[in-house]
């Protein structure tokens, strides 16, 4: 399954953006990617603060999941992102559950999942944002970045391509398998 990739230089939010081309018929399963967003979203409600150099996506496709595995998908994302993410360094990166990735502590990712239904059918929203070159500053929690933690050069369109790839055998992994063998697969 390929993922169509549209990119914007400035969103308010790439899952904001996502909805909307849900809503517009653009169903085909694609990443919304900005160099910069306003608003990001968070969990509950909280924003996700944007700071331009870092990475900013989202990743929407169809799912026929039930709705008592949505919560284990969140899982299965953050597993994904943290094995793509890892090698790019040496530390261990650790997954806080529901969805933040965090190194020593600090939080290097943030995953909010979205679900829209549309004609009878479930869409999943993957929104991703990953500190890669810049930490954000929080009073609610502590905040790193990956290149902190490498003396190479974070380069985020390979991260981004990465993701692109990750995604796109999950998805079609997602059609062929069922949701348990989904969870032994992304350990």
């Amino acid at each position: 399954m390929r993922l169509k990739i549209i990119r914007f230089k400035f969103l308010q939010s790439t899952n904001a953006k996502s909805i909307k081309l849900i809503r517009k018929n653009q169903l085909k399963p694609t990443i919304v990617f900005t160099k910069s967003q306003l608003n990001g979203k968070g969990t509950r409600g909280k924003k996700w603060v944007s700071i331009k150099g870092n990475i900013f996506l989202s990743i929407y496709f169809k799912i026929k999941i039930k709705n008592e595995n949505i919560k284990q998908f969140t899982m299965l994302n953050a597993r994904i992102l943290k094995n793509i993410l890892q090698k790019y360094i040496k530390k261990n990166i650790h997954i806080k559950k529901p969805n933040d990735l965090l190194i020593d502590k600090k939080k290097i990712c943030g995953i909010l999942q979205e679900i829209v239904y549309l004609n009878n059918n479930k869409y999943i929203i993957i929104g991703i944002g990953i500190n890669t070159l810049k930490p954000i500053l929080s009073q609610s929690f502590k905040a790193s970045n990956l290149q902190e933690f490498t003396r190479k050069k974070i380069n985020n369109n390979s991260i981004i391509k990465d993701i692109k790839n990750a995604y796109e055998l999950f998805i079609s992994d997602i059609r062929r398998y069922n949701f348990n063998n989904l969870k032994k697969k992304y350990k």
